[in-house]
């Protein structure tokens, strides 16, 4: 099977469960911000010098596979995509990003002042995940607004995820990531 299915010739991408909607569409953009950050997230652990944020941005990267699942489903069906075992994006998994934010704060990681990237690789990788996903969070909240998204959990997982971003990047560029 070939990964060149010209399906997508006429314009049109499909959705799950066989939708298919113009590849300008606010859901699409959104998935594809997504998909844009976890390319990202991948570059920064690729550049990660210790094991736990290398670990931490893995577990975030599959998480997010999970957001673009969702954000990938109409509102019609979301029952079938739970009922077929896919995760949704909960409380919990956001609750996870705090404790990280948490546990990193207690790093004593300077807050003074703008950041400017490019200290070290690694926190030039970050800050650059950090601004996609900021633009992530906000096709999301266009989905949102248009009442084309029910879960609003996925909008603080988003923001939460930037906060985690941005406190990664200051710790890599004090040496300790």
């Amino acid at each position: 099977m070939s990964i060149a299915t010209k399906t997508g010739d006429d314009g049109t991408t499909g959705l799950m469960y066989g939708r298919r909607v113009p590849k300008n569409h606010p859901r699409v953009e959104a998935c594809g911000t997504l998909d844009e950050l976890n390319a990202a997230l991948g570059m920064a652990r690729a550049t990660a010098t210790d094991q736990p944020t290398g670990g931490n941005l893995l577990w975030i990267q599959k998480r997010l596979v999970d957001v673009m699942g969702e954000v990938g489903v109409l509102a019609e069906d979301l029952p079938r995509y739970v009922k077929d075992g896919h995760a949704l994006v909960t409380p919990e998994l956001t609750a996870k990003l705090d404790a990280l934010v948490k546990d990193l704060e207690l790093q004593d990681i300077s807050f003074q002042g703008w950041a400017t990237p490019g200290a070290t690789p690694q926190s030039a990788a970050l800050d650059l995940a950090r601004t996609i996903c900021r633009r992530a969070e906000r096709r999301v909240y266009d989905l949102q607004a248009a009442g084309e998204l029910a879960n609003g959990e996925i909008l603080i997982f988003l923001n939460r995820l930037s906060d985690v971003l941005w406190l990664f990047a200051r710790r890599a560029e004090a040496g300790r990531g």
